[in-house]
């Protein structure tokens, strides 16, 4: 596992971060992110949708569990597995049949952790006290994410 973390001060900066992570990424790549209400995932989202022209397109998938979009050959599947109870409701509506077929983009992942693919992208969105625009990212690259580390640096700041 290898660990980093960017700092957004913007918005901008997190859809930065989110466009430029769906540069390297391909079907069947998973992305957990995590963090508090209102830390950035959902503009995090909304920049990875825009590196495929996609951006204007996005929902919260809260009700609907995930949404699912398209771009050329690239399924991308943003899931919300925030109101599921465990792991099982996430099996019970097939949840693990996406890791195969697109990027799976899954906010609040730590609630399905055994369910997950064993190589996966971990980003914590941390709030910053002091800064009400500032934002940490906490990536984990596991498995072959690791290879990734090249791309990040850990001085980069948007």
């Amino acid at each position: 596992m290898y660990k980093f973390t960017l700092i957004s001060s913007s918005n901008n900066d997190t859809m930065s971060i989110g466009f430029k992570l769906a540069s390297y990424l391909n079907n069947s790549d998973t992305v957990i992110l995590t963090g508090e209400l209102g830390a950035g995932k959902t503009k995090f989202v909304e920049g990875f949708l825009s590196y495929f022209n996609l951006g204007d397109e996005i929902s919260s998938p809260t009700f609907n569990i995930v949404n699912e979009y398209n771009h050329d050959n690239i399924n991308i599947y943003h899931f919300d597995v925030y109101r599921l109870e465990n792991v099982n409701e996430f099996f019970e509506i097939g949840g693990e049949e996406y890791f195969s077929k697109g990027i799976c983009l899954i906010e609040w992942g730590e609630t399905i952790f055994s369910a997950l693919p064993k190589d996966y992208i971990k980003i914590t969105f941390e709030k910053d006290l002091e800064d009400e625009n500032k934002r940490l990212l906490h990536f984990e690259l596991l498995g072959k994410y690791e290879n990734l580390k090249e791309n990040f640096n850990e001085n980069i700041k948007y």
